[in-house]
């Protein structure tokens, strides 16, 4: 099959770097002889035929700014076959050869729907959390555990200065990546994540224990899917001596500008997505194994995931006594 147009969207949350991406996507493709149109606010966007043309001024000024351009939304309908029929319809009648779809795991899922409708796909991981199938890494995580690590040395000067626990709550319903990572880089005591159960006297013993050695305060960062910023705050201060007080993050993880890292993983991304549409090798996530940048059949991807880092895990409690 030639391709000669593609349809560019983002999907979901929002993460760092999905500007970057759209802006890579746009400009390679157009470097390769392919026209490029955007839609807008994702798959709700193809269903209300949202949509216009790119070009290399269109994506310009992009490429430092947060949130997505095309903006973004959760389209509950699509899991419809009707729905995801209407749509693939819609692309044709726009003489659309191929869609790359960045986003999250929700996002892959409207990919993989489109693609057994005869619409080459290719989705380019985004997301902050880092838990998607395809991929070592996904565009965002570095911006959002930047931000973490920003937010949580500001409020340890506090801390310390009071004599007091900060409880942080982050992001992370069902992965404990940011948690685990802006942990590590802040000197956190504790991390709380959903990979481990939350033992909330063991954190209890561990705050006392430190804190008779003369540790005159301590940060924890939690994961919202481990528990609530609130409960742990609670707990401590119905089981200890100690002045616990909570912040949570929310949203301010999703938005800034993208660090380097992310702004040249979503280029090096949007690369390898537009070479394997021409390449025929289409309906594959777009992923770093290894520390490579691969396409893996959609099919085979569940078997590629960020793997949670146990002995960094045991690192943080060890080094945060």
């Amino acid at each position: 099959m030639n391709i000669n147009k593609i349809a560019v969207l983002t999907s979901g949350g929002d993460a760092p770097g999905m500007n970057a991406a759209i802006r890579g996507v746009t400009r390679y493709a157009i470097y390769k002889g392919l026209s490029v149109e955007g839609i807008v606010r994702g798959y709700g966007g193809l269903l209300d035929e949202d949509i216009k043309p790119l070009d290399r001024r269109s994506v310009g000024e992009i490429i430092q700014r947060g949130g997505t351009f095309l903006r973004t939304a959760r389209c509950l309908e699509f899991i419809e076959p009707e729905v995801q029929k209407k749509a693939a319809e819609f692309l044709r009648s726009r003489q659309i050869d191929a869609l790359v779809v960045i986003g999250g795991d929700g996002s892959m899922k409207g990919a993989e729907a489109l693609s057994r409708l005869g619409i080459p796909t290719v989705v380019i991981p985004g997301t902050i959390d880092g838990d998607m199938v395809g991929t070592e890494y996904t565009v965002g995580f570095d911006t959002a555990v930047n931000t973490v690590l920003d937010s949580v040395n500001k409020i340890r000067d506090t801390a310390y200065s009071h004599d007091r626990v900060a409880v942080i709550e982050v992001m992370g319903r069902h992965a404990g990546f940011i948690a685990l990572y802006s942990g590590m880089a802040s000197g956190a005591e504790i991390v709380l994540t959903p990979e481990h159960p939350v033992d909330f006297q063991a954190v209890c013993s561990h705050l006392l224990e430190s804190h008779s050695m003369n540790k005159m305060s301590s940060i924890i960062v939690v994961a919202e899917g481990a528990a609530t910023g609130t409960e742990v705050v609670d707990y401590i201060k119905e089981h200890t001596y100690l002045q616990a007080n909570l912040t949570v993050l929310g949203y301010v993880q999703r938005g800034g500008s993208p660090s380097a890292y992310d702004s040249i993983m979503a280029g090096r991304f949007a690369q390898k997505a537009v070479d394997v549409l021409l390449e025929g090798k289409y309906n594959c996530v777009v992923g770093s194994v290894g520390r490579q940048v691969v396409a893996t059949p959609y099919e085979e991807a569940d078997k590629i995931r960020f793997v949670f880092d146990e002995g960094l895990y045991n690192l943080v409690h060890q080094l945060g006594r």
